[in-house]
C-alpha cells in the first residue's frame, strides 16, 4: 500500500516531493496492471527508474545542497530540507521494494511463460554457460580494467549513473590479510542486457543482465586472490546546473563547462545489489561522502530502464500495444495545399491521434515554396535526426531567412541542443538563445509568405516539443492559423525573444513572464464572482503541474464560493482537494494510460457554456512557468475547434479506466463504477476509435485533391 502524502488538517499543500513520489507510483501502477500488454508494461517499469534518476539528481540533489548550506526553511506545506529527505527515502525505500517485487513476482513469470527467460548464470544449461564463458572472453573481458584501491591507488572519480561491480579481496594463502577493495568500471558501450546464443532459432529467447556475467568470471582478473563479496552498484550525483548567465561571456561555452562538472557533481545515492560486509561498505560510503541512509538495495537488475532497449529487440507484437496510426487531417494529404488549407480555416491537431506528419509537411513546404520569405521557430527539445532540423537547413540553403530561437538549458539536453544548434549555425541559421535568466518553452512556429495582397503570416502553435519522436508517445494539442491579430502577437514574441523588447503588449496571447500569471488569476476570480452572484461558474484545468501557491489559493477561494472546479493534473498536485470549507467542490484526476497526457488545458465558464474562455499552450501552473520561462498560451477561437476540446476535456472527465482520483490523505483511487452494468471508458482509447474511424472514412470517400 502507498504511503500517505499528509495528515488531514496538516497542512493546506501537498509537499511537491512527495506529490511527485506518488506520481511516480502510479506509472509503477501501470506496469502491474494486468490490462496492459506484457512488454507496455516492461516499458513503465523502466520509466519509473528513470524518473526516480532524475528525481534525484535534481529534486533531492536540491535538498540535500539546502541541507549543507543550512537551510531549513519550511515550505508552504509546512516540512523543511531534512524532514522532506526523511519522507523521502522512506518512500522511495517503500516503491522499490514494490518496483522489485513486480519485476521479480509478476513480470518474470509471465514473460517466462510467453518464452521470454531472464535467468542468472547458475540457471544457465550447460551449452548457455559456454556460451556466456565465449561472451565473456571476447567481448567483454578486454574491455574491463580492475582499479584496485589501497594507499598507492586512490578511491577514483565514479561517474553518474555508471554501472560498477565492487570487490572485497582476499589473499589466497593469507587467512590474517584483511579484505581488499577492488573497482571494475563497466563500459557504457556494452549492452547491459544479453541475448543468449541470438542466432539459435525454435527456441525461447533467453537473457541475462551484463553484471551477472561480470560477477561470474570477475575471479580471472584478480588472479591469486578470493573474492568474499562481488556487488554491482551505481551511483547518482547532484547535475543540477551552475552557471551566472549575466556573467557569461559565451553561454555555449558555460554550459559545456557546466556538462563535465555534472558527472563529477556530488553524490546523493547509492545504488546496490545486496548487503555488503559493514566493514567494505563504510569504506565505499565514507568515499562517496554518503550515510547509510542513501543506501537502496535491490534484488533486481541494478538499472531496470536498460529492459527500455529490449523493448524493439524482441519481435512480438502480441505482446505490444497495437500499432496505433495517426489521422491525417483530410486536405491536409497534398502538402502543396497547406496554405491555403490553413487560411479557409484554423486547423487543431491532437496528437498522437492526429499525425505530426502535418507540422513536418508545412515546415517542409515552407521551406521549399519561393513565396516563403522567413522562417522563426523556437525549439525546446527535438531528435538529433528531426526532419525538422533538416527543413530548417533546406530552408537556409534557398535563400529564406531562419530564426531559430534554440533552448540550450533544456535540462538533460543540453549537450544534444548544444550539437544541433552549432549545425545549424554552420548553415547560416541565425540561432538566438532567448532572453538571460529565462528559459524559452513556449512551442511556437512563424512563416511569412509573400501574397498577391501583400507579406501574411502563419503561425503554429502548441503544447508539445517540436520532436517526431514523442509527437507519437505524447499527447499534445497544436493549432495552425493566419488570424491577423494573433499572427501579430506572435511576430510580437519573436521579436521579444531576439531583440530588446522586454515590455510586449499582448491581448490575445498569454505570454510569460508578462502577462500570462496575472491573465489566469483575473479569470479564476471572475468565475469566483460570478458563482457569489448566483451565475453558473466552472473551471477546467488539465496540466502536468499544479504547485504556484497563488493560483491554488484562488481555486480554493472559488471553491468557497461554490464554484466547480475539475483539475486534470497528471503528475505534481500541491492543492488538496474536498475538504471541507476549504476545496470540496475541487476534484483532482491524473490521466495515465498509453501515451503521456502533456496538453495543457485552460477553461473558464464565464457565467455562459457559449461565450466561455478557452485556452491551450505550454505552461504548467507552477511558479517556474509563470516567472521563469517563456510560455505561449493561445486562445481557441473557432467554433468548431472550441467544441472538439471541450469533447477532449469532457472525455478525461468521464474517463474511469485511466484515471485516478485524488483525495485529501495524498493518495489516489480508480473511480468506482456503480450498477450492475458496468463499464469502462478509456478517453485515450476512444481518441484512437475515432481516429480510426475518421482515418477508414476519409480513405473510401478520397477521390481526388482539393
Amino acid at each position: 500500500m502507498a504511503p500517505r502524502l499528509a495528515k488531514p488538517g496538516e497542512s493546506r499543500y501537498f509537499n511537491r516531493e512527495l506529490s511527485w513520489l506518488a506520481f511516480n507510483r502510479r506509472v509503477l501502477e501501470q506496469a502491474q496492471s494486468q490490462t496492459y500488454p506484457l512488454l507496455e508494461r516492461m516499458k513503465f517499469l523502466a520509466f519509473v527508474s528513470s524518473n526516480l534518476d532524475e528525481f534525484f539528481e535534481i529534486r533531492f540533489a536540491g535538498l540535500t545542497q539546502q541541507i549543507k548550506s543550512g537551510v531549513l526553511t519550511a515550505g508552504p506545506d509546512g516540512l523543511d530540507a531534512k524532514e522532506q529527505v526523511q519522507r523521502i527515502q522512506a518512500y522511495v525505500k517503500s516503491l522499490l521494494n514494490d518496483h522489485n517485487k513486480c519485476w521479480k513476482s509478476e513480470l518474470l513469470p509471465q514473460l517466462e511463460s510467453e518464452g521470454i527467460l531472464f535467468k542468472n548464470y547458475p540457471e544457465l544449461n550447460q551449452r548457455e554457460r559456454k556460451w556466456v564463458a565465449q561472451y565473456f572472453e571476447s567481448h567483454i573481458f578486454p574491455v574491463l580494467t580492475p582499479l584496485a584501491i589501497d594507499p598507492a591507488h586512490p578511491f577514483p572519480q565514479l561517474t553518474n549513473k555508471a554501472l560498477y561491480i565492487l570487490t572485497a579481496l582476499k589473499k589466497k594463502g593469507h587467512r590474517s590479510s584483511g579484505a581488499k577493495m577492488a573497482i571494475i568500471p563497466v563500459p557504457r558501450i556494452l549492452p547491459r542486457v544479453i541475448k543468449i546464443d541470438p542466432k539459435r532459432s525454435n527456441a525461447p529467447e533467453v537473457y541475462i543482465f551484463l553484471s551477472d556475467i561480470i560477477q561470474k568470471f570477475i575471479g580471472s582478473l584478480f588472479q591469486g586472490y578470493s573474492l568474499k563479496t562481488v556487488a554491482p552498484f551505481r551511483i547518482t550525483r547532484n547535475s543540477d546546473l551552475y552557471f551566472d548567465e549575466e556573467e557569461a561571456q559565451n553561454l555555449l561555452s558555460s554550459i559545456e563547462e557546466e556538462l563535465v562538472k555534472r558527472e563529477k557533481g556530488a553524490a546523493v545515492r547509492l545504488e546496490i545489489t545486496e548487503a555488503l560486509d559493514p566493514v567494505i561498505l563504510k569504506q565505499l560510503l565514507d568515499a562517496l561522502d554518503l550515510k547509510n541512509d542513501s543506501v537502496f538495495e535491490t534484488n533486481g537488475p541494478i538499472n531496470p530502464l536498460r529492459l527500455m532497449g529490449l523493448y524493439d529487440l524482441i519481435d512480438r507484437p502480441d505482446l505490444k500495444f497495437e500499432p496505433h496510426i495517426p489521422k491525417t487531417p483530410a486536405g491536409y494529404e497534398y502538402p502543396e495545399f497547406i496554405f491555403s488549407n490553413i487560411t479557409k480555416k484554423d486547423l487543431l491537431l491532437h496528437q498522437p491521434y492526429d499525425s505530426f506528419q502535418t507540422f513536418i509537411d508545412f515546415i517542409k513546404q515552407a521551406s521549399r515554396d519561393p513565396k516563403v520569405l522567413a522562417i522563426k521557430q523556437t525549439l525546446y527539445r527535438t531528435s538529433g535526426d528531426s526532419p525538422v532540423i533538416e527543413a530548417l537547413i533546406e530552408a537556409s540553403r534557398n535563400g529564406k531567412q531562419v530564426t531559430v530561437i534554440v533552448e540550450i538549458k533544456a535540462r538533460f539536453d543540453e549537450a544534444n541542443n548544444i550539437q544541433w544548434a552549432r549545425r545549424l549555425e554552420d548553415i547560416g541559421v541565425h540561432v538566438v538563445y532567448g532572453i538571460v535568466g529565462l528559459k524559452t518553452h513556449c512551442k511556437t512556429c512563424m512563416v511569412v509568405r509573400q501574397e498577391a495582397r501583400g507579406l501574411k503570416r502563419y503561425v503554429h502553435l502548441g503544447t508539445g516539443n517540436y520532436n517526431p519522436k514523442t509527437a507519437r508517445l505524447y499527447s499534445d494539442l497544436s493549432l495552425f492559423t493566419d488570424n491577423k491579430k494573433i499572427t501579430s502577437e506572435v511576430a510580437d514574441l519573436f521579436n521579444t525573444l531576439t531583440g530588446y523588447a522586454h515590455t510586449p503588449k499582448f491581448k490575445k496571447l498569454l505570454v510569460a513572464p508578462f502577462n500570462l500569471h496575472d491573465s489566469i488569476q483575473r479569470y479564476i476570480a471572475k468565475e469566483t464572482r460570478n458563482a457569489r452572484s448566483g451565475k453558473p461558474a466552472r473551471i477546467i484545468i488539465q496540466a502536468n503541474s499544479l504547485v504556484d501557491k497563488i493560483t491554488i489559493d484562488n481555486l480554493y477561494k472559488a471553491s468557497q464560493s461554490g464554484v466547480k472546479v475539475d483539475l486534470i493534473i497528471r503528475g505534481i498536485c500541491n492543492l488538496i482537494p474536498n475538504v471541507k470549507g476549504l476545496s470540496e467542490n475541487i476534484q483532482v484526476r491524473s490521466i495515465l494510460g498509453r501515451f503521456l497526457e502533456h496538453s495543457r488545458i485552460y477553461y473558464f465558464e464565464n457565467s455562459t457554456q457559449s461565450d466561455y474562455h478557452l485556452f491551450v499552450g505550454s505552461a504548467d501552473s507552477m511558479p517556474r512557468n509563470f516567472f521563469k520561462r517563456i510560455e505561449c498560451v493561445f486562445p481557441i477561437e473557432d467554433l468548431d475547434n472550441r467544441k472538439r476540446v471541450c469533447a477532449i476535456l469532457d472525455a478525461y472527465l468521464k474517463d474511469n479506466s485511466d484515471a485516478s482520483l485524488l483525495r485529501a490523505d495524498g493518495s489516489y483511487h480508480r473511480p468506482r463504477n456503480r450498477g450492475k452494468n458496468k463499464s469502462y471508458f478509456s478517453a485515450q482509447e476512444s481518441f484512437i476509435q475515432n481516429s480510426k474511424f475518421n482515418n477508414l472514412l476519409e480513405f473510401k470517400t478520397r477521390k481526388r485533391k482539393p
